[in-house]
C-alpha cells in the first residue's frame, strides 16, 4: 500500500537533513513544506540544456541537477533513497543521485557495444539496478545489471528474448524482471529509425531475476504484430499492466492497454472506440495508483489522460492535457506532467520529459 502523502513529505524531508535544506532557496524550501508527495523528472530548461528535478506533486521545482544529455525514464529504491535518470535512445549514460542531498552523482556509460533504451529498475533491496538496453550489432534486447554498493560497476547482463527492449519492472519479492520487448529494431548508427517496422515482434517477457532464465513469452497476436510493448507497471496483486504505441495504419483501432500475471494469457482492456481515437494509436506512459486501484495512461499524441478502474477495466476519466507526457500517482488519482512544462496545476518555464517517478 502506498504511504500517506504526509509520511511521504516527512520520510523525504527527514532523510535530506539539515544540510539540503540549508541550501534550497526560501521559495523552494516553502514548495517542500506544503507538499504533499515529491517526484523526480527530466526536463530541458529555458536555455536548452537539461536537467534533473526534484518537483512536488503541484509542479514546484524544489532543486535540479543538471544532465549531460537529454533524459527519458526515472527509477527510484524508496531503500536507498537513490534515483535514476536514463539516457534517451540511443543514449549511453546513466547518473544516479540522491534528491535528498547534494552528494556528488554518479554517471554510468553503457558499454561500448551497448546502448541505453530509456529505462531500467532497482531490485527491492536497492542493490542491483537493472537497465534495458541494446546489443545493436547483435540485434537483440539485454538487461544490464550495475552494483549499487560498488558505484554502479557493471556487474553482468541478461538477454531480453526479443528486440528493443523498452520499459521494465521488478516483481515486488525481486523474483522476476518484467520487460516489454517493443519488437523494433534499431541501431545507434541510424539514430532513432525504426529499421524493422514491416517485420516487428513485439513481445512481453518474464525471467528470472537470479539467473537471467526465461520463465515466460507472451508474443503479441500476429494482427497486431505491428502493436509495439512499450512501458510496464504492476499493482498491488503484482498484475503487470502494460501499454503500447502502434506502428500500423494510423486509422486502425488497436488494443493500446492491457494485463497479465505468471501463468496468464494477455488481456487487453476493451477501451471505448472513442477513447482509443482520442489516445491516438499512441500511448506514452502508463502508472499505477494502487492505494486507489487505478491506472492511468497519457498520450503526448493525443494530448489526453485517461483513468482506468483496474478491476473491471473501465474508463473513469478522460483529461485534455495537450502534448501530455508523464504519470505518477498521487495522493488522489495521478500527477501528470506536459512537454509544455505543466505539472497538474503549475506551469514552468521548461518543458518536462516523458516520465516522473514518484520518491519519498
Amino acid at each position: 500500500m502506498m504511504r500517506s502523502a504526509a509520511i511521504d513529505r516527512r520520510s523525504f524531508v527527514k532523510a535530506a537533513g539539515i544540510g539540503f535544506l540549508a541550501a534550497l532557496t526560501p521559495k523552494s524550501l516553502l514548495a517542500l513544506e506544503q507538499a504533499d508527495a515529491v517526484y523526480a523528472s527530466g526536463m530541458r530548461v529555458a536555455d536548452g540544456s537539461y536537467a534533473v528535478a526534484t518537483v512536488t506533486e503541484r509542479g514546484e521545482v524544489v532543486d535540479q541537477v543538471a544532465l549531460p544529455a537529454r533524459a527519458h525514464g526515472m527509477a527510484f529504491s524508496a531503500i536507498t533513497g537513490m534515483t535514476v535518470a536514463f539516457a534517451r535512445r540511443p543514449g549511453t549514460y546513466a547518473m544516479i543521485f540522491d534528491a535528498r542531498n547534494k552528494r556528488e552523482p554518479i554517471v554510468i556509460s553503457a558499454r561500448e557495444d551497448r546502448h541505453f533504451y530509456g529505462h531500467g529498475a532497482f531490485s527491492p533491496d536497492g542493490r542491483v539496478l537493472y537497465a534495458s538496453e541494446n546489443d545493436f550489432d547483435g540485434n537483440r534486447g539485454m538487461i544490464g545489471l550495475y552494483d549499487a554498493a560498488d558505484r554502479f560497476s557493471r556487474i553482468g547482463e541478461f538477454e531480453t528474448y526479443g528486440i528493443g527492449p523498452h520499459d521494465m519492472a521488478v516483481s515486488d519479492d525481486g523474483r522476476l524482471l518484467i520487460v516489454a520487448n517493443g519488437g523494433i529494431e534499431t541501431h545507434p548508427d541510424f539514430g532513432r529509425t525504426k529499421l524493422n517496422l514491416g517485420a516487428m515482434q513485439p513481445s512481453l517477457v518474464l525471467i528470472d531475476a537470479a539467473t537471467g532464465a526465461l520463465v515466460e513469452k507472451h508474443v503479441l497476436p500476429a494482427q497486431w504484430a505491428q502493436l509495439s510493448t512499450r512501458h510496464v507497471d504492476l499493482d498491488e496483486k503484482g498484475r503487470i499492466w502494460f501499454a503500447c504505441q502502434y506502428e500500423g495504419h494510423r486509422k486502425d483501432l488497436p488494443p493500446l492497454v492491457g494485463h497479465f500475471a505468471k501463468g496468464e494469457d494477455l488481456t487487453f482492456i476493451d477501451l471505448p472506440e472513442e477513447t482509443t481515437r482520442r489516445l491516438a494509436n499512441y500511448v506514452g506512459a502508463i502508472a499505477v495508483n494502487r492505494r486507489e486501484g487505478l491506472v492511468g495512461v497519457t498520450s503526448p499524441k493525443g494530448g489526453a489522460s485517461v483513468t482506468i478502474d483496474a478491476r473491471s477495466g473501465k474508463v473513469l476519466a478522460e483529461t485534455t492535457i495537450p502534448d501530455a507526457a508523464g504519470i505518477a500517482p498521487a495522493r488522489s488519482g495521478f500527477a501528470v506532467s506536459s512537454y509544455d512544462g505543466d505539472f497538474l496545476s503549475t506551469r514552468s518555464d521548461v518543458a518536462w520529459d516523458q516520465h516522473i517517478v514518484r520518491i519519498s
